[in-house]
Parts: structure tokens; C-alpha cells; sequence
């Protein structure tokens, strides 16, 4: 953990500067950490970049007693898919259900924080950041993928049959992966809950804890070393201590 007390301040990247830092982190976790690639990669200067990026706000949580970025989410309205021509996910996933609904839409990814910050406040703030934003747009429904590490679905076996089982979407919001690889690897009788749980990743179960759910299929990407799933919140649906949990306390509809 930070050696001084953390003072955490979030933000919008609203210069070059913040979104070469916001790239930095995410070089620092999704290429070193996790041996990640991309065409557009710079391993000079240490930036995990895209030609999505420019579209795409940046979420950052800093460290002012340190001045540095310790957290980044990067958000996609759907008013900003439609410059972009596409959602990045769309890549991986069907979501024509998704934007057939007529609903205001918010795509996630890149969550990632600094590994001297995990476990703490850094997410709550994130988390908390995100709840503003979702409320400043009226936004109604969050989705976008989200990784386990390595490439190999038997490995994953129990996670991926834990969330096929028990937290498919439902048919009106059900996407489909693109690559086709079943979830459906274990019968339900046979799985280890515990083992699976533990193997999901945080940002995985903290969806599930608000009420998420996942479209239908993995997709296997071997350019990030990584087996995603795509994640699903209706903020509609969500019950009381699901929303108390995702705004901090702070009832914001």
C-alpha cells in the first residue's frame, strides 16, 4: 500500500497530458503486467493506445498526495459510439438487442488500477465517479467486456459455467459473442462455487454484487492474452442495497 495517506481526486481527462497518463497506467497493467498487445502499442513510451481512444472519455483517479494516476475507466455514451462509427466491443460481441432498446447506453472498459492501489479506496472513488457520470447522462444501461487472464476456457471452466448458469442476461438484453465460446462447459450439479468465485476477477464480481449480468458466449482474445465476458447493468433493475452499494450511500434517482 502508498507509504503517505492517499488524497483521491477523480476527473474527466480533459488534456493530452491526462491521457497520456491515463495510457500509461493502462500500459503499466494490461502489457507488462498482463502481456498484452495492439497495433498501436508504444512500447517506447510506455502507452496502451487505440484508434478508439479519441472517442472514448477517460475517467482518472489521482493520487494528489502524489500526483499520480492511480485509477482510469474509459467511457463511450452512445452519442459518441456513433462518431466513433462503432462501440469498441462491437468487435467482440453482437449488440444489435443492446441498441435496439432505445435506451441511453454507457460502454466500459480499460478499468484498471495502479497495483500499489488495489484492495483500497481507489476503486470506491472509481466506482463512485462512475456513478456521477451515469447520473449526469442519464444513463440507463452500462455494459462492456470484461477479462479473465489466459486464453484456455477449461481452465476457466468453473467461473465461466458459474456465470452461464446463474447470471445469463436476460433474452432482451442477451449479446452474443461474435467468436462463439460456450460458457456452458460444466453442468450447474457440478460446479464448485467457492473455487469459482474466487477465480472471478474483482471487477467481475463487484457487476454481479450490483445486479450484473453477462451476454451469452465468451470471446477468446489472443491479442490481450485474455477470455472475456461481456458484462450487463440495468440501472432499472437494480434494488435498493444494489443502488446504495453503487452510489456510495447517495440516492441519486
Amino acid at each position: 500500500m502508498p507509504d503517505t495517506i492517499p488524497e483521491f481526486s477523480v476527473k474527466i481527462a480533459e488534456t493530452e497530458e491526462e491521457l497520456r497518463a491515463a495510457q500509461a497506467l493502462r500500459y503499466e497493467v494490461f502489457v507488462r503486467e498482463l502481456g498484452g498487445q495492439g497495433p498501436l502499442v508504444d512500447h517506447s513510451a510506455g502507452l496502451e493506445q487505440d484508434r478508439f481512444d479519441p472517442f472514448f472519455d477517460h475517467m482518472l483517479v489521482t493520487d494528489e498526495a502524489k500526483g499520480i494516476v492511480v485509477g482510469v475507466y474509459r467511457l463511450l455514451r452512445d452519442d459518441q459510439a456513433a462518431r466513433a462509427g462503432q462501440f469498441y466491443s462491437e468487435d467482440e460481441y453482437d449488440l444489435s438487442r443492446l441498441k435496439a432498446s432505445g435506451r441511453r447506453l454507457l460502454e466500459l472498459g480499460r478499468s484498471c488500477l495502479h497495483r500499489d492501489y488495489r484492495g483500497g479506496m481507489a476503486m470506491f472513488h472509481l466506482w463512485s465517479g462512475l456513478a456521477d457520470y451515469v447520473d449526469q447522462h442519464r444513463i440507463e444501461i452500462l455494459f462492456g467486456v470484461a477479462s479473465f487472464h489466459g486464453t484456455d476456457p477449461r481452465a476457466l471452466a468453473n467461473s465461466l459455467s458459474m456465470l452461464h448458469h446463474n447470471h445469463l442476461a436476460p433474452p432482451e438484453l442477451r449479446v452474443r459473442s461474435k467468436l462463439f465460446q460456450s460458457m456452458n462447459l460444466m453442468q450447474e450439479v457440478d460446479l464448485n462455487r467457492k473455487q469459482a468465485m474466487v477465480e472471478t476477477p474483482a471487477l467481475i464480481k463487484a457487476y454481479l454484487r450490483l445486479g450484473g449480468f453477462v451476454g451469452e458466449g465468451a470471446f477468446i482474445d489472443q491479442m490481450f492474452n485474455t477470455t472475456d465476458v461481456c458484462l450487463i447493468l440495468d440501472t432499472a433493475r437494480m434494488n435498493d442495497r444494489q443502488r446504495r452499494i453503487y452510489t456510495g450511500g447517495n440516492s441519486r434517482r
